[in-house]
């Protein structure tokens, strides 16, 4: 009977990191995760071996060494990165929504520099108001008493919540009990608050006087939550009361009013041509005491909750034990403050704030930028078919959810690639290149890319795609 021939025996640790090829390697990465990835791959060679019982060849120390130099680099590589989105969706969550202006990047370099005047007043030499830059755009362009920045939606409407509610009921209706992205919804924001949710109307039909009888039945009401029905739309047989009615029922009552208002537009959107969404003035001037919105959605700055109002119950909210959990850093508010001045001229705004200009670039320009993409893609890559073709993005991020905008999109079609082969490579291109899949071919929607962005992804596409063969070079 044959015996099983015994094991060969692996290179150590110490041999595999003196092998030429890691040399490089261990010049400009993190020596631990070299090691790490020498380890590793001895564990899996060995693992292997004794799996096939012998039966399989000793992995060549060349070989070895191969892979745990790709195994070190894939584990150094960031996995935030920069990419091109040409989805056409211009606010999309998972691509990180709104892209910063010129200002807001410039401002984020030149803070990041070094220390900053955080909390720190330079005129008085005292421990200053983190935000406070923030504050004296958001009030003035809203004409808000005040104003309060954390770190999300959610928080902004969490922490007013808190601050205000704690112990008491919120009047709600049903038609607003919303879920927002990540399976957050409305009703688990407000027990985390500590406030009890008591709600009125039904989903498609909330009357004035269902508010009116839960304040006159209830004793225990904090306030009353406006939510806005940002990310979807209930239509036909539906009712509910005017803000500005709402608001002096609350008042009557002594109790504050709340609106969530999702998105957050600082200007009116139906003036470049798109669904009209009530602005953060509209609602402060219809009474609303204090009013929660995004600032990297229809705002176009970087991620966070802004609270604006009344200043007693701004500063309820300043000095609420969550303000401090919740507050964000100066990144966040060096972004913030370059980018609102913008918004007192509602043309600067459009030219200058990358998220607002998408909603707004003509459909000619769209055209344009569309077939020399196209014509970019086919020199550079043999054999690729790049069609212009009508499409339709969304503004995305929960906002406007029924609005569509039409442009123009590059359909690209390669006899030896499947659209699902296209799109796997465009994500792993440098920089990764987003698209979508649609009537079996990869699609590029240009309203999401600027004119810059159309040579870069040209140029991306085809090192991805020329990595074998039909890439033109010079």
């Amino acid at each position: 009977m044959a015996r099983t021939p015994p094991l060969r025996a692996l290179p150590s640790v110490d041999a595999l990191l003196r092998h030429p090829a890691l040399s490089g390697a261990l010049a400009t990465l993190p020596r631990p995760l070299v090691v790490e990835s020498v380890r590793a791959e001895i564990g899996h060679a060995r693992r292997g071996l004794k799996t096939a019982k012998g039966r399989a060849g000793l992995p060549e120390p060349d070989v070895l060494a191969a892979r745990a130099l790709a195994r070190a680099r894939a584990e150094h590589r960031p996995r935030l990165v920069r990419v091109l989105n040409a989805t056409g969706i211009v606010l999309h969550t998972n691509l990180g929504r709104s892209p910063f202006s010129a200002a807001a990047r410039a401002a984020i370099e030149e803070v990041a520099r070094g220390y900053s005047s955080l909390e720190f007043d330079l005129e008085s030499g005292a421990r200053g108001q983190r935000g406070i830059g923030v504050e004296r755009w958001l009030t003035r362009l809203t004409g808000a008493e005040a104003a309060l920045v954390v770190n999300n939606g959610a928080a902004a409407i969490l922490l007013a919540l808190s601050a205000l509610t704690t112990g008491k009921q919120v009047v709600v209706s049903r038609g607003e009990l919303v879920e927002i992205g990540g399976s957050f919804r409305v009703p688990d924001v407000m027990q985390k608050s500590g406030a009890a949710l008591l709600e009125v109307g039904t989903t498609n039909r909330t009357h004035l006087r269902d508010y009116a009888r839960a304040l006159e039945r209830h004793t225990g009401v904090g306030a009353i939550l406006r939510v806005h029905r940002s990310n979807f739309r209930i239509s036909g047989f539906t009712t509910r009361p005017e803000l500005r009615e709402l608001a002096a029922l609350a008042h009557r009552h002594k109790v504050p009013l709340i609106e969530d208002l999702g998105s957050g537009a600082l200007v009116d959107l139906s003036a470049l041509g798109l669904e009209r969404e009530p602005t953060v003035r509209e609602s402060l001037t219809a009474g609303c005491d204090i009013v929660t919105f995004s600032g990297d959605k229809l705002l176009g700055s970087s991620q966070a909750g802004l609270v604006l109002g009344r200043k007693r119950y701004v500063d309820r909210a300043r000095r609420d034990p969550l303000a401090r959990a919740l507050r964000v850093d100066k990144l966040t508010l060096a972004a913030l403050e370059a980018t609102l001045p913008a918004y007192l001229d509602p043309a600067s705004a459009v030219r200058e704030i990358p998220a607002v200009s998408m909603l707004h670039v003509p459909q000619e320009v769209l055209e344009r930028r569309a077939r020399r993409l196209a014509a970019a893609l086919e020199r550079a890559v043999r054999g690729l078919r790049a069609e212009v073709v009508r499409g339709e993005g969304e503004v995305g991020g929960g906002a406007l959810p029924l609005a569509r905008l039409p442009g123009w999109v590059v359909a690209l079609a390669d006899r030896g690639r499947t659209a699902d082969t296209l799109e796997a490579v465009a994500r792993q291109a440098a920089p990764p290149v987003i698209g979508y899949i649609r009537g079996d071919r990869f699609r590029l929607d240009v309203r999401t890319l600027t004119d810059e962005d159309v040579d870069e992804l040209a140029h991306s596409m085809a090192r991805a795609l020329g990595s074998g063969a039909g890439v033109e070079r010079e």
